[in-house]
């Protein structure tokens, strides 16, 4: 897909449509992608189906003539921020910043440099106008609503001995835990109760959970409520993708952590980074939505890395990107390794709304466990969704991916977004003025 390639996006009736459609555009050779619909066109969490524009005609006949609901077909225009420059003409930025910022203006690509320049930037004017033309893309493309989810970590055994990781397999002294179906399924029964739309079933590369006794997971959750599923469960082979996304999995995360080899290697001494990148293609093949993100920190990491990670996630077509800072785990062996750095984790969100544009971008969790407050900044900074925690209180300590994890609930994601002058989606069927009270009786 070429810089000059012109786009169309694809409306369909309902989320079964769009999936069922572009599996049917897949299938017949056109090459699609699954987008984030501007906000004008839908919902928060509507997605489109993205096609070129040689394709469009065929792509609208096939549709049809396989009784897919179509709402509407809309060119996808260059996402230009008319006016950023002459917002920043009284501030202090250097010439070669206004000229990457000027590009962003226009709509036009960013190169490598481009980005490295941004991510290196030290100085307090250039930060926030970076900050602010990354809430403009954010709010041209996906508005003010923020997408809440909910998180269930269901098991913390695991195969693999990453070594940053707080539930690795040579962990000593850690509990393990695995949830039964029944506790998962409570769990969801009371997210579907408040409205949430989307659950996320994560876990450790846990054998026990065998492909089928997942799909008896899905089968049930699809059933007793028709939430959307997010899978994040690491690497598994593609029949195992596939049989899930047959059964209704709308959603995978699998992180590639970094797109840097030698540091690939050295943090997952047991993974292999192509091995990685070929599941994550096997996703994005088979129709899911396709989360990744990177960590900001990692030893010998550098601003050029980052940069690399940005380029993959939008060369991919990654749907979700979440980016958090490096958070040392006790008793792994990067124990006494430092924290990453707020700053840059700050930058490379509002770097990747600007690259990416059209994505789900977490406030992420890790941020909240360095302080409350950095949700409330992520959102500033061009992120648009909260997962939160659900995981029952006697597994969740056990669930450590990193120390000290901080608890993301409800009421702290109000404050984010209140925080944020940002606004919660309608369909959350929650009294906010019980948090509203909270968080008066705080101040």
């Amino acid at each position: 897909m070429g810089k000059d390639v012109k786009y169309f996006l694809i409306m369909a009736g309902s989320t079964n449509h769009m999936l069922r459609g572009d599996k049917l555009l897949k299938d017949k050779g056109i090459k699609t992608s699954l987008v984030p619909a501007p906000a004008e066109y839908g919902s928060v969490c509507a997605i489109a189906i993205k096609v070129e524009d040689k394709d469009i005609d065929i792509s609208e006949k096939y549709l049809r003539e396989n009784d897919i609901t179509i709402r509407g077909i809309y060119e996808e225009k260059p996402e230009r921020l008319t006016g950023l420059i002459d917002r920043l003409k009284n501030t202090i930025i250097r010439d070669e910043f206004l000229e990457v910022l000027k590009k962003i203006e226009d709509g036009k690509e960013l190169t490598h440099s481009d980005i490295v320049l941004l991510l290196k930037t030290d100085r307090k004017a250039e930060k926030e106008a970076l900050f602010k033309a990354a809430d403009e893309m954010r709010k041209k493309i996906v508005g003010d609503i923020v997408d809440i989810r909910g998180a269930i970590e269901f098991s913390n055994y695991c195969k693999k001995d990453c070594k940053y990781c707080g539930v690795r397999r040579n962990l000593d002294n850690l509990q393990r835990y695995r949830m039964t179906e029944d506790e998962i399924m409570e769990v969801v029964h009371s997210l579907h109760n408040i409205g949430i739309k989307t659950v996320i079933l994560q876990s450790g590369e846990d054998s026990w959970w065998t492909k089928d006794r997942i799909a008896s997971l899905i089968i049930r959750v699809k059933k007793e409520t028709g939430m959307k599923i997010t899978l994040s469960l690491g690497e598994r082979p593609r029949e195992d993708y596939e049989y899930f996304k047959e059964l209704g999995a709308n959603n995978y995360l699998l992180k590639i952590e970094t797109t840097n080899e030698e540091i690939f290697k050295f943090i997952h001494p047991d993974d292999d980074i192509n091995h990685r990148k070929q599941c994550s293609s096997w996703l994005k093949e088979l129709g899911y939505l396709n989360g990744s993100g990177c960590i900001i920190g990692l030893p010998g990491q550098r601003e050029e890395d980052i940069a690399n990670d940005i380029l993959y996630f939008k060369e991919m077509g990654i749907n979700m990107i979440g980016i958090g800072p490096f958070i040392p785990a006790k008793g792994t062996p990067l124990e006494n390794y430092p924290t990453g750095d707020v700053d840059m984790t700050l930058k490379a969100v509002a770097v990747t709304r600007l690259v990416c544009k059209r994505v789900f971008l977490p406030a992420t969790t890790a941020l909240a466990s360095i302080d409350s407050d950095l949700q409330a900044d992520a959102l500033k900074a061009g992120a648009n969704t909260i997962m939160l925690i659900n995981t029952p209180a006697k597994y969740r300590y056990n669930y450590q991916i990193y120390s000290d994890k901080n608890m993301v609930d409800l009421k702290s994601a109000y404050d984010a977004v209140t925080g944020a002058n940002r606004e919660f989606p309608s369909y959350l069927k929650i009294d906010m003025e019980v948090y509203k009270d909270a968080a008066n009786s705080e101040k």
